[in-house]
């Protein structure tokens, strides 16, 4: 299994009135910790990109546990849990506060894509083999 951390210090424009972290900014967390993990592996976004590879999302899950609060200190563990297979990835994550709270778990799943003509298509092989190592 591959895992990851990420922190994040929640800004004042990500909350409510409350100030409680606006339910869809999860989703920004998510996405910073995707990028960062991948980038912990040795590989970004940008160098799959110049691959003609894109990995749009094609599904989200949130469940929301405990609020997280305008300047907490948050941890975003990222998990891979299985090797992706074919064209699909699925990252798992859990937000902490600094309390060590769980507030947040969430799944994402995104597709490997032509950047042109939008097509369904392999893993790149360079972060596959970047990956592989944790699933063996």
């Amino acid at each position: 299994m591959f895992t990851s951390e990420t922190k994040v210090r929640v800004r004042y424009a990500e909350t409510d009135q409350m100030g409680i972290v606006y339910h869809s900014n999860f989703f920004l967390y998510f996405e910073v910790a995707r990028a960062e993990s991948i980038r912990h592996l040795g590989f970004t976004y940008a160098d799959m990109e110049k691959m003609g590879v894109i990995m749009p999302v094609v599904d989200v899950h949130a469940k929301y546990l405990r609020p997280a609060l305008y300047d907490d200190l948050l941890t975003i563990k990222t998990f891979l849990k299985e090797m992706p297979l074919h064209h699909k990835i699925e990252f798992h994550h859990e937000v902490y506060n600094e309390k060590a709270e769980l507030l947040c778990v969430g799944k994402i799943i995104l597709y490997f894509m032509e950047k042109n003509g939008m097509k369904k298509t392999a893993m790149p092989e360079q972060l596959k083999k970047k990956i592989e190592r944790y699933f063996l």
